[in-house]
């Protein structure tokens, strides 16, 4: 059986909202690769997948499987984006920095993101009370009707404050069905294979590992010191400001 998100445990260095904030993901005490050493599916039959909290609902703290930069996507026409695949995990509850959540895959966006591709993977925690009616993107307008227009605004004109122009969409914005997005995933795991073992440029990505038996660049844990239970740094208030897109239709 794959590793269970019971087996892994969290470690917090430096106030949060701080530079030197760091959360570690952890296993048997030992810190382990958020990236690497957790297993992307959940379950045997491969159709519950692992989700990484990386920015919780509503927050706007930026912390930092694989997007190939390396790689022309046929369809979007664009480089994938350096950056582990995004997963847009649309349930009720809102999760925390480190979280490991079991979710199942809906549906999938292609933003191109300043001329990379930055697929937006859109899933439903399956301990959410609508996962049992959610099993394609179609199902996620029918009772949550808005969600995606939502969804596909935001990602659209959330740099503009910034002084960035639109973000533009693959398929005229179309936010594609539950087999398209596990393709995508499945894709972006064959990247992540490559990567880990040695086939792949890395791009500066470490791909230190613990568990990965036959991967090059398999080691031992970092040392890191123990957890820090702190509170948070006082926020700047400018992170609070609010901004409005003339022109927008929602």
């Amino acid at each position: 059986m794959p590793a269970a998100a019971r087996d892994f445990s969290l470690r917090a260095i430096a106030p949060r909202y701080t530079p030197d904030h760091r959360v570690y993901i952890e296993r048997d005490g030992a810190v382990v690769s958020a990236f690497h050493d957790i297993p992307l599916y959940a379950d045997d039959a491969k159709t519950v997948l692992n989700m990484v909290v990386e920015v919780p609902r509503w927050t706007n703290a930026k912390m930092e499987t694989w997007e190939d930069p390396n790689v022309i996507h046929p369809e979007t026409k664009a480089k994938g984006d350096n950056d582990p695949l995004d997963v847009c995990e649309i349930g009720e509850a809102v999760g925390y920095t480190g979280q490991i959540k079991q979710v199942k895959v809906l549906g999938v966006m292609a933003l191109l993101d300043e001329g990379e591709t930055d697929w937006k993977i859109l899933a439903i925690d399956i301990n959410d009370p609508l996962a049992p009616k959610l099993n394609d993107i179609e199902d996620v307008e029918r009772h949550m009707p808005g969600l995606i227009r939502a969804t596909n605004e935001w990602f659209r004109i959330y740099k503009i404050p910034d002084g960035k122009p639109e973000n533009q969409f693959a398929f005229s914005g179309e936010c594609k069905n539950r087999k398209y997005a596990t393709e995508v995933v499945s894709e972006a795991a064959e990247a992540w294979e490559r990567l880990i073992t040695g086939k792949s440029d890395s791009n500066t990505i470490s791909t230190l590992n613990t568990t990965i038996a036959y991967s090059p660049f398999r080691g031992h844990a970092p040392a890191i010191r123990g957890h820090q239970d702190l509170p948070p740094a006082p926020l700047d208030s400018a992170v609070h400001k609010w901004f409005y897109i003339s022109g927008t239709t929602f």
